[in-house]
């Protein structure tokens, strides 16, 4: 029985669409594991970093009451007033500045504080009674304790560790978390550490400060409340459960999935981290949806080409049987439809080099995009520069200078021709072309680099020898003040801050080439950092980009000289090698 058309149409209509949808789902799904596994795995390791950094920081002062135990001057403070605590004042003062310690003090047999780093405050410890702190109790019992709570005189959280020194004392430093909490707000997901009985002690959310994991009963909430001394309605649960094997939890019912990441740093305490995972598992799930809908389309476009270019066949073989007698129509309908076919593989060919094409273009658009960073770090000197001369323009104005003003507007004329000079070799980059080398004085392009860079240098002390004008190098002029301001901007970010900072360029000929030195009295660059210094992102500058040394090198190598990192006892130099016209 034949089948109507019309119904066969809707019948393979309705299959193409069910099958991508299909598809999509099944895909989907699998993409979601993958993608919250992935999530998982990274939450992992972020969690682990986060593990590092708290216990770093818990370790720099767990042996501080141990060393302090051992002062000379405790024993005369705990016997004695007058000089001996006030020099132990002062001590405890210097050494809590030097360590970063919230506080530091000395608690008498009776847990009355003799002395303390902030002895000079209106808070001052000094005189204050410890004695029903539990860190004091368990010292005096075992020797050593440590405890988390709030403040009796600052009010503000932190961890206490104590220890029992000679002639009954306690020394006790505290030790507060903000830096770490303020860094963990600053990063993605939710993180928090909790003691052995699930109480939330250190927390990128204050809110959540004193709030439980799990419920507890009256009588323990009690006890920690009076230990922890975090006032009543505190250790109340959160409105979420978070069983350390749970791996994904929601803060709330109509809040998105965060995936659960737990480690336990040290002395039964648990750092917990809530990553998101909507957006990427939502990204990762659309992708391969859209990908797994879009083949089976496809699949279902060639099979129904397939199966139709093979019904025609039929349909012509059949006739061609039928209708012997019209046999030449039948092969000028054949010839036709070969023609045809021709031309629509020469259209598919077409098609496939424009789609080429379109890869190609897509290829440079990513090339372009790499060098975009490029482009605004050796723009931003000069624009800079412009910013610098045009607000000074503007209080000469005020003065009646128009001298001075005129000056300044040239000034922003050459770097606003410097600008379009960085631009036009961008374009220059994109046809592989290196720009004309030709004989330029060194002293111009060491003059437009200082132009560029003259508020940045004020207030160092710059050592540059007389430059002779008819020294020369082979270079493009614009290109070497380029390298020139990379290397001195590098070198006065390092001085920041720097007493007697120094910057010193030396010049001597070797051979056929002219090589520059150029010095600072910085820090200098950790060595870890000097063997990469010359690859892309590697900076030692938390502001830095890491491509100023790779360009400067670059533009070396094109006008056939070097720049290398000479190794110094003091500071930072890098050596420029400039060939000499022949």
């Amino acid at each position: 029985m034949l089948i109507d058309p019309l119904r066969r149409w809707w019948r393979w209509t309705l299959v193409a669409l069910l099958l991508p949808v299909a598809a999509a789902w099944i895909v989907g799904s699998i993409a979601e594991r993958r993608a919250l596994n992935a999530l998982e795995m990274q939450a992992g390791t972020d969690a682990r970093l986060r593990q590092a950094l708290f216990q770093s920081e818990v370790a720099r002062f767990r042996l501080l009451p141990l060393a302090l135990a051992g002062d000379r001057d405790l024993p005369a403070a705990l016997v004695a007033a007058g000089e001996a605590r006030l020099a132990l004042n002062r001590k405890l003062e210097g050494l809590a500045t030097t360590t970063g310690a919230a506080a530091i003090y000395v608690l008498d047999r009776q847990g009355r504080a003799i002395a303390a780093s902030n002895w000079r405050t209106s808070r001052s410890f000094v005189g204050q009674d410890y004695a029903f702190r539990p860190y004091y109790r368990l010292a005096e019992r075992d020797g050593a304790a440590s405890q988390f709570g709030l403040g009796t005189v600052s009010r503000k959280p932190g961890l206490y560790l104590s220890r029992r020194v000679d002639h009954d004392g306690v020394i006790v430093v505290k030790l507060e978390f903000d830096r770490i909490e303020r860094q963990w707000r600053q990063a993605e997901g939710i993180t928090f550490v909790t003691d052995d009985m699930g109480v939330i002690l250190v927390t990128s959310r204050p809110d959540w400060r004193f709030r439980t994991t799990r419920p507890m009963s009256p009588a323990v909430t009690k006890r920690l409340q009076a230990e922890l001394k975090s006032g009543p309605g505190s250790l109340r649960p959160l409105p979420f459960g978070l069983a350390n094997e749970r791996r994904r939890v929601r803060l709330s019912p109509s809040s998105e999935q965060m995936v659960h990441a737990a480690l336990s740093p040290a002395d039964g305490w648990r750092l917990h981290l809530l990553a998101p995972a909507a957006r990427q598992v939502r990204g990762a799930v659309r992708s391969a949806q859209f990908a797994a809908a879009f083949a089976v389309l496809a699949l279902i476009g060639v099979a129904w080409g397939i199966a139709e270019r093979w019904r025609r066949r039929a349909v012509q073989v059949a006739a061609a049987a039928a209708r012997t007698i019209e046999l030449e129509a039948a092969v000028a309908a054949r010839t036709g439809e070969l023609r045809r076919e021709m031309d629509e593989r020469v259209a598919s060919e077409a098609r496939a080099e424009t789609l080429r094409e379109g890869l190609r273009q897509a290829n440079r658009l990513a090339t372009l995009g790499q060098i975009t960073a490029s482009v605004a770090h050796e723009t931003a000197q000069p624009v800079a520069a412009i910013r610098t001369y045009a607000v000074n323009s503007e209080r000469l104005l005020d003065r009646g200078d128009e001298n001075q003003v005129r000056a300044n507007l040239q000034a922003i004329g050459r770097l606003a021709d410097r600008i379009g000079t960085v631009t036009a070799e961008l374009r220059g980059f994109a046809r592989k072309g290196t720009g004309d080398i030709q004989p330029i004085a060194l002293a111009e392009a060491m003059d437009g680099a200082l132009l560029i860079l003259k508020g940045r240098l004020a207030g160092i002390n710059l050592s540059i020898p007389p430059i002779p004008p008819e020294l020369r190098v082979m270079a493009g002029k614009v290109r070497l003040e380029q390298v020139l301001v990379n290397l001195l901007q590098n070198a006065a970010e390092a001085l920041a801050g720097q007493r007697y900072a120094t910057i010193t360029v030396s010049i001597r000929q070797a051979g056929a080439y002219l090589l520059v030195d150029i010095a600072d009295n910085g820090p200098g660059i950790a060595p870890t950092v000097a063997d990469r210094i010359f690859t892309p992102f590697v900076t030692s500058r938390a502001s830095g980009l890491g491509l100023g040394l790779v360009i400067a090198l670059d533009i070396m190598t094109d006008m056939d000289g070097n720049l290398e990192l000479i190794p110094s006892d003091h500071g930072a130099c890098f050596r420029l090698k400039l060939r000499r016209p022949a």
